[in-house]
């Protein structure tokens, strides 16, 4: 994962003014967190508007880039509402979701704005992160819930 992209498109998301939340790994490690990762993942409100926002966002970091037109409003609100994006020279993907499942949607997250590396991101809080991984099935998920329970003092 390119970092210098990583923020870049941060940085692009924040200028466009895309409705979105950073959760993940990513997230994580702006709450001090460090984990490695090998993609970002954003929650974004599925709207055309927004969605619009987020390929100009996208559009000025991988310039000329069809795949970017091919994220749309309709393949988030679908059965399955994730997108990924791969850059171009495959330096940096992106996890899209609008939902999860019938467990969260870009309405339940509850986030706040943190400054990283100079840039201020919308990240998920601590207590929707814990939220969001404790009761999964995969490991790493449990895992990153304990880390969060620990250092933010989160009980159940």
């Amino acid at each position: 994962m390119d970092f210098e992209k990583v923020l870049a498109v941060l940085q692009a998301l924040r200028l466009q003014k895309v409705e979105y939340v950073l959760i993940g790994a990513l997230a994580l490690t702006v709450h001090g967190i460090v984990r490695a990762t090998q993609d970002v993942d954003l929650f974004v409100r599925p709207e055309m508007d927004n969605l619009d926002r987020l390929r100009s966002a996208l559009r000025s970091v991988f310039r000329e880039d069809p795949a970017i037109e091919e994220i749309s409003a309709s393949e988030l609100a679908g059965q399955y509402p994730a997108v990924r994006y791969c850059s171009p020279d495959g330096s940096l993907v992106i996890g899209i979701l609008a939902r999860l499942g019938n467990a969260f949607s870009y309405e339940d997250i509850r986030f706040e704005e943190k400054d990283y590396e100079g840039v201020t991101v919308r990240v998920a809080t601590p207590r929707m992160l814990y939220g969001m991984k404790k009761d999964t099935l995969r490991l790493q998920d449990r895992a990153d819930a304990e880390s969060l329970r620990e250092m933010f003092d989160l009980g159940e």
